[in-house]
């Protein structure tokens, strides 16, 4: 057969070359032309390529191409996959990608030929008991769909005949330190020959790179062994290069070179360890746009001792295989342990045997040997008692640690292995965690290991997780010796215990967990958190820990001005948007996440998992996270028909959540005008802007009126507000910063978010801020300021112009445009803030209040007197006599204001506007005092002046 083919291709068998590499040869010809679908249909399709179609029934995969960049150990990822049917009839693809289960997926979108779908994540909704009773009737699935630390993302759809479909997946993840190294793994598994396959990776990192290796492929029986029949060279195609902080890896195998490696097109995980420049100080501490992280991984420290408990399952199902890998990792174990080390072994089935009784012995060459023989010893038997087993190993090592002689700086710990569920003595596992909770009672970690696919895998990671240690789980046809020793040499190492990371209260808030029980050789600490005040200059960092000779104590001050530093824009080989410039806040969430999940999970209280829980799903909402309580849900782009575009996304955006996601039922809702809209909103004088500055027009008397409010950081201004009537309100919530030097005020005040909240014809409410925008009609939606985007629904529109600005109406009658103010380089009396502007008014009531809404449907006098008196000599106009004299009177609501006149720059300075100037915070121009405008919170809608109520 194989002959055949090569002779109707006009290939011949005695070329030289094995016929797998000429048939990719001509493969790598054909996928590598033009897939453009207008030369699809006109291009007369040769007779062999005929065939070839003929044999092939599903869509073909014409470009794979990974991107990703990681700063700073964070590390976003873009995976491009381009199908083609090339048929004569729809058929279903299947894009399917294998991703960290530490990752969060943060976008997704698919293009068919015109089309453009893109994934809008969303809370996930609550399911009813009887929804929960009739899932836990189905026994669920160990593994769900896990594979030793990955899952499995999958998206299909049916593509047109002579038509592509390109798919685009963005995820983010913490790079973990692992033995001294980060590692970053891409899956390659594209089931088929890509013509174009490409990886770039792009790696920045300020302390500087060291140790950057890329070994060969490792399909899934060699993870986490790293190393493939002893050979340590990359793939093939690879091209390494670096700098003392940039490194850039490629890898970009022809389809020939895909036929060498894996004729199926599974190539394996491609794989980049690392590691940076450190040393013994309170670490590596970086601060970008009011938050920090901070990374901890002291070395060349002595080890702390440590008393290790082992507790082996030996059942019956742990026969063959199992078992005797089990042996061999603990042969070698047993042979690292270090002489001030204390240690003792437990075997469970049915039946709980303990190798020395009521103690731990120190480690000598006798009792390594005589430990080595009773594992030899072990035969499989018997039942799973889980629970009986870690109770005898918590009162062995208790008992020990409650000796007098004991060293009091060593580490104690249980590691604990099985590959099964209980199946003797206690079963129930809320049982089992709270009697190994008991009894452990705090005083050591626990740390879990499961093989195969049987193992109940949400009770190990949940003792785990109660008892302060980590949990690994292998599958059963891997190398689970080369796995178990390389997990103890994570743990066997302790350089030190107690460790607690302190920052100044008033400095800092929402800071991640900064007390670690025990730190590992080759680990890493990792802390982050927000900064409340931004204007200081400086950091105080405090480490305290424990050392097996010394109590350590780490101060320093680190300088906050580190832009120039931690900034990436600029940064060769991170250009054209590769990258995230607020990788340091999208760290802090992520690690904020995870820690929420992990609490959640640790929990017995109900209400306090509800709690976490919402905490967690409106985070992830905030920086577009696909977690276990949001989900990804695909809606057809109703304005953008163009396909997209490969780049990291900007901030809107252990689970991912429901991954398997199909076009079926997420089409644009109807209504929705689908075209561009090129007329340009006109936009008014009436506004507030900078300081804040207020002005209002007056198109009939032909003149503007501004005033000033001096609030305070914190206030929040009510600007419209038309509750009752149109539904409308408006509200402006102001940041503090330093007046700028020689100033006259002490303080300078600016519109940090503007909030705008309706409730006709349904409720809605918008929360924009200069880098987000947030509208909530029902389903919760974040776009990022940073990409230009439409949204619109039956009564509201909102519209972002990338960097600039973004304009909402309400009813097509009621039109506000907000400015994005962004400073590169801010003064120190400069923040980032909004500028707020009223384009149409006609839908608000006469009865509209606010700092502006009161003006909108009222007319205000300049007196005539004035205007007499003012006209001063000949040949002078109105307004050359108005500007002579400082003073004049306004008529409002019949009230007499002093005016003087003004000039004011609006719409980012590039409009002057003549203004007559109220002085001392609008005082009678405003009905009552400015301080009567003033929101309890941002959604409180004050349905009459001086009243508050919530929306």
């Amino acid at each position: 057969m194989i002959l055949w083919l090569c002779l109707c291709w006009g290939f011949s068998p005695s070329a030289g070359q094995p016929d797998s590499e000429l048939m990719a040869r001509y493969l790598e010809e054909q996928l590598l032309a033009d897939y453009s679908i207008v030369e699809q249909v006109a291009r007369r399709v040769p007779r062999q390529a005929k065939f070839l179609q003929r044999l092939e029934t599903r869509p073909r995969m014409s470009e794979f191409h990974v991107r990703s960049t990681i700063i700073s150990r964070y590390a976003f990822t873009t995976v491009s996959c381009t199908m083609v049917n090339s048929g004569s009839e729809a058929r279903e693809a299947v894009f399917e990608m294998q991703i960290p289960a530490a990752a969060f997926i943060s976008n997704f979108t698919m293009s068919i030929g015109n089309k453009t779908y893109y994934g809008e994540v969303t809370g996930k909704e609550k399911k009813n008991s009887s929804d929960d009773k009739e899932r836990h009737k189905k026994p669920p699935s160990p593994t769900e769909g896990r594979e030793n630390g990955y899952e499995t993302f999958k998206a299909s759809v049916f593509i047109p005949r002579k038509m592509q479909a390109r798919f685009m997946l963005h995820y983010e993840e913490l790079l973990q330190r692992r033995l001294g190294k980060y590692e970053y793994t891409v899956s390659i598994r594209p089931q088929q020959l890509v013509g174009r396959l490409r990886v770039e990776v792009n790696i920045l990192e300020n302390s500087g790179i060291v140790a950057l290796e890329v070994p060969p492929l490792r399909n899934s029986k060699q993870k986490g062994n790293g190393k493939a029949g002893g050979d340590v060279s990359p793939p093939p195609s690879t091209v390494i290069g670096h700098t003392k902080t940039l490194a850039k890896v490629t890898f970009n195998p022809s389809v020939v070179e895909q036929t060498r490696i894996a004729r199926n097109g599974i190539l394996g995980d491609f794989i980049i360890r690392y590691d940076v420049n450190r040393e013994l100080s309170v670490g590596d501490v970086q601060i970008l746009n009011g938050y920090f992280v901070h990374y901890f991984a002291p070395t060349d420290l002595p080890p702390l001792p440590k008393n290790v408990v082992f507790v082996l399952d030996s059942s019956a199902s742990m026969v063959g295989t199992k078992l005797k890998q089990t042996k061999e990792a603990l042969f070698t174990i047993l042979q690292d342990l270090r002489p001030e080390d204390h240690f003792n072994i437990i075997g469970f089935s049915n039946r709980i045997k303990v190798w020395q009784q009521d103690r731990l012995v120190p480690v000598t060459p006798n009792n390594i040997r005589d430990a080595k023989k009773y594992i030899h010893n072990m035969s499989p038997t018997g039942g799973t008692n889980i629970n009986g087993a870690l109770q005898t190993g918590a009162k062995l090592l208790n008992d020990y640690i409650a000796q007098s002689d004991i060293d009091a700086r060593s580490v104690s710990l249980i590691i604990f292995l099985t590959d099964g569920r209980p199946t003797v003595g206690e079963t129930q596992s809320s049982k089992i965690l709270s009697n190994t909770k008991d009894a452990i009672r705090d005083k050591f970690c626990l740390f879990t290991i499961g093989i195969g696919n049987d193992v109940d895998h949400k009770l190990l990671e949940r003792m785990a997780l109660e008892n302060c240690g980590m949990t690994r789980l292998f599958q059963e046809d891997e190398d689970a010796a080369s796995h178990l020793k390389g997990f103890y040499d994570e743990i066997g190492t302790p350089l030190l215990s107690d460790i607690r990371v302190d920052y100044p209260e008033d400095d800092v808030e929402q800071v991640t967990q900064n007390f670690f029980p025990n730190y590992f050789n080759g680990s890493e600490i990792i802390i982050a958190g927000k900064l409340i005040n931004r204007t200081s200059d400086k950091l105080h960092v405090e480490v305290t820990a424990s050392n097996s000779k010394k109590y350590i104590l780490l101060k320093t001050d680190v300088a906050i001005d580190l832009l120039s530093r931690n900034d990436i824009r600029g940064v060769p080989g991170l250009e054209d948007g590769k990258g995230d410039s607020n990788y340091i806040e999208r760290a802090w969430s992520y690690l904020t996440i995870k820690e929420l999940l992990n609490s959640r999970l640790k929990s017995d209280d109900s209400q306090e998992k509800d709690n976490l829980m919402e905490k967690a799903k409106s985070m992830a909402l905030a920086y577009n996270f696909v977690t276990p309580f949001t989900v990804l849900k695909m809606k057809e782009a109703g304005l953008h028909s163009e396909p997209p575009q490969e780049e990291f996304i900007s901030p809107s955006t252990d689970g991912i959540g429901e991954k398997v996601q199909s076009l079926q039922g997420h089409k644009a809702p109807p209504g929705i005008r689908r075209e561009h809209d090129k007329q340009r909103i006109k936009i008014s004088k009436t506004s507030a802007d900078g300081d804040p500055h207020f002005v209002i027009d007056f198109p009939s008397s032909k003149f503007s009126v501004c005033f000033n409010i001096d609030g305070e950081p914190g206030d929040i201004l009510r600007l419209v507000s038309d509750h009752k009537e149109s539904g409308v309100t408006v509200n402006g919530q102001l940041i503090g910063a330093p007046a700028p030097p020689n100033g006259h005020k002490k303080h300078r005040t600016y519109f940090s978010t503007i909030t705008i909240l309706s409730n006709k014809p349904e409720r809605s409410y918008l929360e924009i801020t200069p880098k987000r925008v947030i509208l909530d009609d029902g389903e919760r939606l974040v776009l990022s300021c940073g990409r230009s985007a439409v949204v619109r629904s039956r009564s509201l529109e909102v519209s972002i112009s990338a960097y600039s600005n973004i304009t909402v109406t309400i009813r097509d009658s009621i039109s506000f445009v907000i400015l994005i103010h962004h400073y590169k380089k801010p003064a120190p009396y400069q923040r980032n803030h909004l500028g707020f502007y009223i384009s149409n008014s006609k839908g608000l009531s006469s009865d509209s209040h606010g700092l502006l809404g009161q003006f909108l449907n009222h007319e205000v006098k300049l007196l005539q007197e004035s205007l007499i008196t003012h006209r001063q000599g000949a040949g002078q106009n109105q307004t050359e006599a108005l500007k002579a004299n400082p003073t004049n009177t306004l008529k409002v609501k019949g009230r007499l204001v002093p005016v003087v006149w003004k000039q004011r720059r609006i719409y980012n300075g590039q409009q002057e506007v003549n203004c007559w100037f109220a002085k001392n915070n609008a005082d009678k121009l405003i009905d009552g005092s400015y301080k009567d405008y003033l929101a309890s919170h941002p959604f409180d809608i004050g349905t009459s002046f001086g009243t508050i109520n919530s929306l």
